[in-house]
């Protein structure tokens, strides 16, 4: 393998989708190295996990500056003292802005949990299965200024288990964690 992409995770919750990427980094199987996990959230299970890992973490509350601006313009400083090259947003419950989106251009990639441009923002397999859907499924897209907005990289469908989010949540974390893999395999080769 070649050099090893730096990449910075972001996650605001329990972290899953950081833990399928670092056991992927740690087996080889994603030419990456996670050099940051940075959270809004520094109570997140995610923490725990990334610390457990021996990941550095920097956790940021965006109470505590300001603007947004100033908030990401302090991600920013550890990001680059960090040397990370992607950002990989894993349930990161925040838009990012245009200083982390310039700095980074085309290189901040997001999952999210539906067929886009269907069900974009919070809660997509609860609107899901509230609109009732037959399939949802799993998006990696890059990263603009909307709210799951940016061009599509990869899409997965998976049937809606009829009025069961739970269930649904179950069979779309089965194929995310690979998904996801892939697609940041080939856009970092």
């Amino acid at each position: 393998m070649t050099n090893k992409v730096k990449i910075a995770v972001f996650a605001s919750g329990s972290g899953s989708n950081f833990a399928a990427i670092e056991e992927a980094c740690q087996k080889g199987e994603l030419n990456a190295e996670i050099v940051l996990m940075v959270t809004n959230k520094p109570e997140a299970y995610v923490v725990k996990r990334a610390e457990q890992a021996g990941i550095p973490v920097a956790a940021f509350q965006p109470k505590q500056f300001d603007t947004k601006e100033a908030f990401e313009e302090a991600i920013l400083a550890t990001l680059r003292e960090a040397g990370a090259e992607w950002l990989i947003l894993a349930g990161y419950m925040r838009l990012v802005g245009h200083t982390l989106l310039s700095a980074y251009p085309s290189r901040i990639v997001n999952i999210h949990p539906s067929l886009l441009p269907s069900f974009p923002g919070k809660d997509a397999i609860g609107q899901a299965v509230e609109h009732g859907v037959k399939v949802t499924g799993v998006t990696v897209h890059l990263v603009d200024e909307g709210m799951d907005t940016g061009p599509i990289l990869a899409q997965r469908a998976v049937d809606v288990v009829d009025g069961d989010a739970d269930q649904t949540a179950e069979a779309i974390h089965a194929i995310e964690h690979d998904l996801y893999k892939e697609t940041l395999n080939g856009l970092f080769e």
